[in-house]
């Protein structure tokens, strides 16, 4: 039972439910308490222990419903003379492909029972349909599973399914394309190969009883595969469902921002906010810490000199954490657009680590557009900049002017400049005068270049000449470029 618990709080996890170590080791000990005879208390009493805020008590509710339920087939085998066509799917023709041993012993099956000899499946369905046994006496099957089958045991078969699918460790599906794959694998640890030889040899037997069982065989073993199936969409939606969500994000989290199509737009946006959500927990702290870590000796002393050298007040050594006051200074021409639009829904939402942060776009002539951030959503605020500020011929050198005509007397040493742009400039002047300006005055200036590094030097960049005014210059083209690098002036602004 306590692998089962192990398993169950691992599709908790899966669907996004916090659970620490010690909220698992609570957990333990509650089943201990409680036992699992009474599925009703034991909910409840888990439910005490392992779901914190409202919508994980709903989560939790339907997973748990889901992962202690045991049900039973919901429809019968079918009985004879009913028709079952599940072989004609493509799924079925994909699972018969993938079961090797029984596509085999039904291609050797299907030139029995007066039809031609055919290798396709198609064929040796028709020749079914056409050889009609009649009813009467039918031989008894030999394998553990044939004897299932006919029996229409179906509680039995449901064990034995969930039996197979612990054995093959079905839990372990990540992606929806291996559902054929787990489908043969739980056929097979059932007992599927014995199935298929019999069902196999019954068909090229001589007597009739035996070739109508054979025939009974082969359709109520399409039955279970679609049973099998059926279960298989249902572990996955518990188990996987989320792990194939975060594969794709893992992938968003490393593709090229230029690649990532609208359709994606909304699930990258989720990633972003997850990952600053990460930054801002690990870097937000407050500015002081008073009365715990390590004592300051020199002031305790100092401030109780007034007492006789008698201790009456400690004072305790505290740490000061200057926020940074972050310039974003973004080209949203329309060859880096996206990766503009990233970077400032990246920025805006670590408010609580960056709450200074002011924001510029250009294009050619740049403006201020800390202010639409302030009065919209992020999501709107950036689509409004993009729309306002795309058009016109890059110009950096412009764009450089109009930063100091604004706010240069504003950058000082707390400042940190953060440009992101591909340096091309349509061999325009690129004024690394200003360049140079803005870089004595500031604490940090780092150039965001989406670009790869052998590019940077190619036709009308002037990443070469930009660069000797920086103190830091990142090629970052994907969200995991973005969060290392912003991770990273977290950590050195302090």
């Amino acid at each position: 039972m306590e692998r089962t618990l192990s398993n169950f709080i691992r599709a908790l996890r899966n669907a996004e439910v916090r659970v620490s170590t010690a909220e698992t080791l609570d957990a333990f000990n509650a089943m201990e308490l409680v036992g699992y005879r009474d599925r009703a208390f034991l909910k409840d009493a888990l439910s005490m222990v392992l779901p914190k805020t409202a919508d994980e008590k709903d989560t939790y509710s339907e997973c748990f419903d889901s992962f202690f339920s045991f049900k039973k087939f919901e429809t019968d085998p079918p009985s004879r003379g009913d028709e079952f066509d599940a072989d004609e799917s493509a799924e079925g023709q994909a699972d018969e492909r993938e079961g090797g041993q029984a596509a085999d012993g039904e291609a050797r099956g299907g030139g029995t029972g007066g039809g031609k000899k055919s290798k396709k499946r198609p064929s040796a369905i028709s020749e079914d349909e056409e050889e009609d046994l009649g009813t009467g006496e039918m031989t008894e099957p030999t394998s553990t599973l044939g004897k299932l089958l006919m029996a229409g045991a179906r509680t039995e078969l449901a064990m034995a399914m969930a039996s197979a699918a612990e054995t093959v460790d079905l839990k372990e599906i990540q992606v929806f394309t291996q559902k054929g794959l787990y489908t043969r694998k739980i056929m097979e640890a059932m007992g599927l190969n014995e199935l298929s030889q019999e069902i196999a040899s019954l068909r090229q037997s001589r007597p009739i009883p035996a070739r109508r069982l054979g025939q009974e065989l082969k359709k109520r073993r399409e039955w279970l595969r679609e049973q099998v199936r059926d279960y298989v969409e249902q572990q996955f939606l518990l188990h996987a469902d989320a792990t194939g969500r975060r594969l794709r994000e893992e992938l968003l989290r490393k593709v090229k921002l230029s690649n990532v199509e609208q359709r994606n737009f909304r699930l990258i946006q989720e990633v972003v906010f997850r990952m600053a959500k990460k930054l801002a927990a690990l870097h937000s702290r407050r500015k002081k810490v008073f009365k715990r870590g390590a004592l300051n000796v020199p002031r305790t002393l100092r401030h109780n000199m007034a007492y006789d050298g008698s201790i009456f007040d400690l004072h305790w050594k505290s740490v000061k954490i200057d926020r940074p006051k972050v310039f974003a200074v973004c080209d949203v021409s329309g060859s880096v657009a996206n990766y503009a639009r990233f970077m400032l829904m990246f920025l805006y939402s670590l408010e609580e680590v960056m709450p200074k942060v002011r924001s510029f776009a250009f294009s050619s002539d740049l403006a201020e557009v800390t202010e639409l951030f302030e009065r919209n959503k992020i999501e709107d605020a950036i689509a409004k900049a993009l729309r306002d500020y795309a058009g016109g011929s890059t110009d950096y050198g412009q764009a450089f002017l109009d930063f100091k005509k604004n706010c240069l007397d504003d950058v000082d040493n707390r400042t940190t400049i953060i440009i992101l742009g591909d340096a091309r400039n349509n061999y325009g002047d690129p004024r690394t005068d200003i360049l140079k300006e803005m870089y004595d005055r500031c604490k940090r200036l780092i150039w965001l270049n989406p670009e790869p590094r052998n590019s940077w030097t190619v036709g009308d960049a002037e990443m070469r000449r930009y660069s000797a005014y920086c103190h830091q210059v990142e090629e970052c083209n994907s969200l995991m470029h973005l969060e290392r690098i912003v991770g990273n002036l977290l950590r050195t602004v302090q």
